[in-house]
């Protein structure tokens, strides 16, 4: 199992990545949204801020719920797909990862992934 040292890397690493996308094609699909991904198997909860810059710094978070776009993740899962290693789409459609939002954001997020 993955540990918050793991997790916390694999978020960075998330952003990270986000920030190399293109800024004409992110400012097309992004809208300003809190995210919070909670990772039920370690007990932690993280917060960010997506905007068309990119992603603020994840901030641990009390009340993961508040979000507009909630993701729930296992750790080696959140490590993995940072990694490349699992497909979020895929992990989505066999319920390794939970994603709560509105259908428009749902909608969007896909055209990132």
């Amino acid at each position: 199992m993955a540990n918050e040292e793991d997790c916390r890397a694999a978020l960075d690493r998330v952003a990270a990545r986000l920030a190399e996308v293109d800024a004409d094609r992110l400012a097309e699909h992004v809208v300003e949204r809190t995210i919070s991904c909670r990772i039920p198997d370690l007990g932690l909860a993280y917060r960010t801020r997506l905007h068309q810059g990119g992603l603020d710094p994840f901030e641990p978070d009390g009340d993961p719920g508040s979000a507009q776009v909630r993701l729930t993740v296992g750790s080696d899962d959140l490590v993995a797909m940072a990694h490349d290693e699992l497909n979020p789409a895929k992990a989505w459609v066999a319920g390794r990862v939970k994603i709560e939002a509105s259908i428009f954001d749902l909608l969007r997020l896909r055209k990132l992934l």
